[in-house]
């Protein structure tokens, strides 16, 4: 049986800086028709970044629309076009003042892709050395560290309740188990 949908018409409702909303008619498989609110998103990158004393980077701020401060790894979002690798290093850096000397990549995925065209790419990095922030000038956050074995501990139990953070460290406790992939960026060590 076919499965795709066919677009019929889009109506956009609002139009962003951050994401575009808009309405759909779409064709299902058996001939009939129904609605679907799409949100439109560039995307974003998230980077787990690992000391050489095995500390993980942390940020802990504030998440407006959960109303909770959350532990996350450094993240952020795409700009229109723009590859995710360089995003990546910037936000590394911007977020926790942290260059690394390698970055591995480690995969992307819909961040929920019933209602949102937003992927996350994930990124590994090390070989890391500190100078200062640049954050943005809405942007506040505090620099955490932890061990990978204690953010491991979390992310099997009760999660960081941030689906990027558990996924980027159990993708990488899983890779450094079984073989990490060649760097993207940098040299081997």
């Amino acid at each position: 049986m076919e499965l795709r949908e066919k677009t019929l018409s889009q109506e956009y409702i609002y139009r962003g800086k951050i994401l575009n909303l808009r309405r759909d008619l779409a064709e299902l498989p058996n001939g009939k028709t129904a609605a679907r609110e799409v949100v439109e998103h560039h995307g974003g990158v998230a980077v787990i970044a690992v000391t050489d004393e095995d500390d993980v980077l942390f940020v802990r701020q504030f998440r407006y629309p959960s109303g909770e401060l959350l532990l996350e790894v450094p993240a952020g979002k795409l700009e229109a076009g723009e590859e995710p690798l360089p995003a990546a290093i910037r936000e590394l850096h911007e977020e926790t003042g942290a260059k690394a000397a390698r970055i591995y990549e480690l995969g992307w995925f819909y961040v929920s892709p019933g209602y949102t065209t937003e992927r996350l790419y994930i990124y590994a990095a090390d070989g890391l050395s500190f100078g200062a922030q640049a954050l943005d000038e809405d942007e506040f956050l505090n620099v955490e560290r932890m061990k990978f074995d204690d953010a491991l501990k979390i992310a099997l139990g009760e999660g960081f309740h941030d689906a990027k953070t558990d996924a980027a460290v159990l993708k990488l406790a899983h890779l450094r188990r079984c073989g990490m992939p060649e760097p993207v960026f940098g040299s081997c060590k």
